[in-house]
């Protein structure tokens, strides 16, 4: 049994199918089946007012406006040139660069860890005055 109340018809000339849940074009309005309602599958002609994609700069990863009628291509490749504010000094900054000062140990932390009674730079290992053999105070340390 038909009801003829419910649903939309495709409005694909090659589909017609009668739809019950019908989708609605944004940019021309129409009402299309799941199979037809993007713009591809329906040849939407105003798809360009929806379908806009915006180049971004793969250095920068600045969003470059494009004009119509130019290539990005060409617009990413003039502002890469020009006005681009990637800075390559930048990227190669290091993080961990506090040396630990205990001796034959070679590892570096991202952060400062000073001992407290010699008042060196040390590794998370070496931190506490037992593990680097500390000479900044002259009272004994225990481990507790």
């Amino acid at each position: 049994m038909e009801l003829p109340g419910l649903g939309q018809r495709c409005a694909e000339r090659t589909c017609r199918r009668l739809d019950f849940l019908p989708l609605k074009c944004d940019a021309c309005e129409e009402v299309f089946c799941k199979d037809h309602v993007r713009y591809d599958d329906h040849k939407c002609s105003s798809a360009y007012k929806k379908n806009v994609q915006v180049p971004v700069c793969p250095l920068c990863n600045a969003p470059i406006p494009v004009q119509k009628g130019e290539i990005p291509d060409v617009v990413v490749g003039a502002h890469m040139d020009k006005d681009c504010k990637y800075n390559p000094a930048q990227q190669k900054q290091r993080i961990f660069t506090n040396k630990c000062l205990k001796p034959g140990c070679k590892r570096k932390e991202m952060m400062k860890v000073v001992c407290e009674q010699c008042g060196g730079n040390f590794c998370i290992k070496h931190r506490h005055p037992l593990d680097h053999d500390c000479k900044g105070s002259s009272r004994p340390t225990s481990k507790a």
